[in-house]
């Protein structure tokens, strides 16, 4: 049984480790191209300082690209995160706001190298802003892409 978006987002809001951190994701689109997710300061999630937690910042963006592929591309592939790296650019009270999309261009170009090449290691940027429109993280994903065996 494949899962609606809009059940797929409520679950994700209802995630343990998503309530505990007060991340929200907001929406997702139909066709799994984008996704917002945003977290408010809470006293459960600021550090020492009273900014929000770094660890806090990446948890918000971490699975999403990977599941938004996985239902891009179907069950005929492999999908992992590979690793990632984050940048912590400004510190911030405000909420903040990540929009990760995934386009046309870069299915097209995952399916063109897992074909020539068996698998791909496709990167991506994510940037999470506040709701000034400030860059507070920027972060780049490394998800591993192959064809699943005997498909």
């Amino acid at each position: 049984m494949k899962l609606t978006v809009n059940k797929i987002k409520r679950l994700l809001n209802l995630y343990p480790p998503y309530l505990g951190a007060g991340i929200k994701v907001e929406f997702v689109r139909d066709d799994w191209k984008e996704m917002h997710v945003s977290m408010k300061l809470k006293w459960y999630n600021r550090n020492i300082v009273g900014t929000h937690f770094g660890g806090s910042l990446y948890s918000m963006i971490d699975p999403h690209l990977m599941l938004m592929l996985m239902n891009l591309l179907g069950d005929d592939y492999i999908i992992w995160d590979k690793s990632a790296e984050i940048e912590f650019i400004k510190a911030t009270k405000n909420k903040v706001i990540s929009k990760m999309r995934i386009t046309d261009d870069d299915i097209r170009e995952i399916k063109i190298n897992v074909e020539k090449n068996k698998k791909y290691l496709a990167d991506f940027i994510v940037e999470i802003k506040d709701e000034e429109g400030s860059l507070i993280a920027k972060a780049k994903k490394i998800i591993y892409v192959r064809k699943k065996k005997n498909r």
